[in-house]
């Protein structure tokens, strides 16, 4: 559906591609919901532990980069895996300040156990499209996410915005 905007014909077409990209975004995410097991996590905590998963123990600030989250919001998920015994934090003993949180064995049996599946379901989601569409859509979402160094505070570096190709956070 385009924008009823009225506005410069550059600024309609920036609106209308943005809602697009949302409503494509919402479409997926709410048929993944109505066919991922998610192990009674929410999407954060799954989002955690899949980090964990893949890319191993991780100290929460790395982890809170890695998933777009703020320090905040990732405590506390953090701490309902813990109270679940699907997480561990521990303190480095060189810097206390560092605390690194690690899956436990039941966290990395549930996240093991329910991940394939998960990549399964994008995978039939994203075959609507080519591989060579599925690698142009790829390359376009992360030159947006990289933002516009030309304006203050939103470019970011590669590194900051490489969640992993191979990951689904």
């Amino acid at each position: 559906m385009p924008t009823h905007y009225k506005g410069r014909p550059e600024v309609r077409r920036a609106l209308s591609t943005f809602i697009n990209f949302i409503r494509a975004g919402d479409s997926i995410t709410a048929r993944l919901n109505g066919r991922i097991e998610m192990g009674g996590l929410t999407h954060g905590q799954f989002a955690v532990l899949e980090a964990l998963l893949h890319l191993g123990a991780l100290n929460q600030c790395e982890l809170a980069r890695k998933l777009l989250r703020s320090g905040g919001n990732l405590t506390v998920v953090i701490d309902n895996l813990e109270k679940r015994g699907l997480v561990r934090r521990e303190r480095q003993q060189d810097d206390r300040r560092m605390v690194v949180v690690k899956l436990t064995p039941s966290g990395h049996k549930l996240i093991a156990g329910i991940f394939p599946s998960h990549a399964r379901a994008i995978a039939a989601e994203m075959s609507r499209l080519t591989p060579d569409e599925q690698e142009a859509l790829r390359a376009l979402c992360r030159k947006l996410g990289q933002g516009d160094p030309e304006i203050p505070g939103e470019g970011t570096s590669a590194k900051e915005n490489d969640h992993g190709s191979d990951s689904t956070e």
